[in-house]
């Protein structure tokens, strides 16, 4: 039996489409408010957004994977399933920070809570391959093709 494709943002019920860019708009709102708190990740909301965006709606689709910040890792994420060396080792320590953080302030049953689920997130994380840096991705995509070899 052949699987069915999904369907395409403008074929979904306008219901559907509503309810998808609802919930890529709360997942960036989630990536920005974890932009100033250590113990919410950034880039997996992001990720979810643009997701959710994908399924509701191609005009915010677009706006997401050409936005300067969030283009790039959203654009790394759908071609490579790569995250940047320096958003792992960010995420890794915001998260260190949190779960000790959370020692300290929550009671003992939960304290070990966040330090066993940010732990499994780095791992997965720190699992999956490393994104070129922008700098990287830049020059090479202004770089001329390189000369075929003269016989």
């Amino acid at each position: 039996m052949r699987a069915m494709a999904a369907p395409a943002p403008h074929q979904r019920p306008s219901w559907q489409r509503v309810l998808w860019l609802a919930a890529g708009g709360l997942s960036l709102g989630s990536g920005l408010v974890g932009l100033l708190l250590p113990l919410m990740p950034t880039v997996p909301f992001v990720l979810l957004a643009a997701f959710c965006f994908s399924k509701g709606s191609e005009r915010c689709d677009r706006w997401i994977c050409e936005h300067r910040h969030f283009g790039p890792m959203v654009r790394d994420w759908r071609a490579h399933r790569a995250v940047p060396l320096r958003a792992k080792w960010v995420a890794t320590v915001m998260m260190s920070i949190s779960s000790v953080g959370a020692l300290f302030l929550l009671p003992m049953p939960w304290a070990a809570a966040p330090g066993l689920c940010c732990a499994a997130v780095a791992a997965w994380m720190w699992s999956l391959p490393n994104a070129a840096p922008r700098g990287a991705r830049a020059a090479t995509a202004s770089a001329p093709p390189p000369a075929p070899p003269s016989a």
